[in-house]
């Protein structure tokens, strides 16, 4: 399996983004995946940004997007997407997109979990 991000680019505080991320997958084996979107500052580490479940399509976030991020899948596309809205400069990233199978729900948050990645997008919020 095979993700490609994209979507990122430069934007005010304030402002709007939609990333996306297509997996190269068939779709039986793609809505088998659960799907996260992780983000890294430069410095620091991978952390995780929300999560969307395979069975059921549950989702769960960071507390630090709560209220503001969306994360949403389609299956038939072999996509999955984060909407984010009312930036703000420590959002600023490079975000990307993972998918793994048989994830349990106390290990959703953690980037070991996820077996594919997509390559990266720059998400970048002025003030």
């Amino acid at each position: 399996v095979q993700l490609q991000a994209s979507g990122g680019g430069l934007v005010q505080a304030g402002g709007s983004l939609r990333l996306s991320c297509e997996a190269s997958s068939s779709g039986s084996t793609f809505r088998d995946f659960t799907l996260g979107w992780f983000r890294q500052a430069l410095g620091k580490e991978r952390e995780f940004v929300a999560v969307i479940r395979s069975t059921g399509g549950r989702t769960y976030y960071a507390d630090s997007v709560k209220g503001r991020f969306t994360i949403s899948r389609d299956n038939a596309k072999n996509s999955v997407y984060l909407q984010m809205t009312g930036l703000k400069p420590e959002d600023t990233g490079v975000y990307y997109c993972a998918a793994g199978a048989g994830i349990i729900l106390s290990s959703l948050r953690y980037a070991a979990q996820y077996t594919y990645w997509g390559q990266g997008t720059l998400v970048t919020v002025s003030s």
